[in-house]
């Protein structure tokens, strides 16, 4: 997968400025898909530049013009040509779970139960802002009946597995910090 194919996804919610397109990437997207604001800039030129999107300008009286895209036909074909390709097993890249990996030799358990203690904090956090997106998704409607009734569902199932994998954050630091912390009192001390 590319950059391309996470702003099409973006852009399939509607046209969007650069700067819309940011926010609605950081909310939606940015937690399964990373990039910076000049990276979605650069790649929503190659988009134009291929013709997956179109812009045009939007005179402001208070503020500077902005462009605002739209998905193209051609764009909305590459992006049904991307939903019907196999997905790759995603991968993991945990700098946490390396030094994990080396915990035995290094000694570092209050360091590492410090990192875990982190990783349950902004899981928590992430948690609490999913609850809210979910919260306003739903409008009140149960999830069965939004999953029923609702003309879009692939945000919400996105948002569920972003809800999934922070609880399960939450659950693994919190084994991580009990399993370090008990055998570090189960040690005897250095003289």
């Amino acid at each position: 997968m590319s950059l391309r194919h996470a702003l099409l996804a973006a852009l399939s919610q509607g046209e969007a400025s650069g700067y819309e397109l940011a926010k609605r990437f950081d909310v939606a997207v940015a937690d399964y898909w990373t990039a910076t604001p000049q990276q979605l800039y650069r790649d929503l030129e190659r988009l134009e530049r291929d013709g997956l999107v179109e812009a045009r300008v939007v005179e402001q009286t208070r503020r500077p013009n902005k462009r605002v895209f739209t998905m193209t036909e051609k764009g909305l074909d590459e992006l049904r040509a991307f939903g019907r390709r196999p997905s790759k097993p995603p991968a993991m890249r945990d700098e946490l779970l390396v030094k994990l990996q080396a915990a035995d030799r290094t000694g570092e358990p209050a360091t590492l139960v410090e990192a875990a203690r982190a990783r349950e904090t902004r899981s928590r956090e992430k948690l609490a802002r999913y609850d809210q997106l979910r919260d306003r998704l739903l409008d009140g409607r149960s999830e069965d009946e939004y999953l029923r009734d609702s003309d879009e569902v692939g945000p919400y199932l996105t948002l569920m597995a972003g809800r999934m994998y922070e609880q399960l954050n939450i659950r693994w630091a919190a084994t991580v910090i009990e399993t370090l912390t008990r055998r570090q009192k189960a040690q005897p001390e250095a003289e």
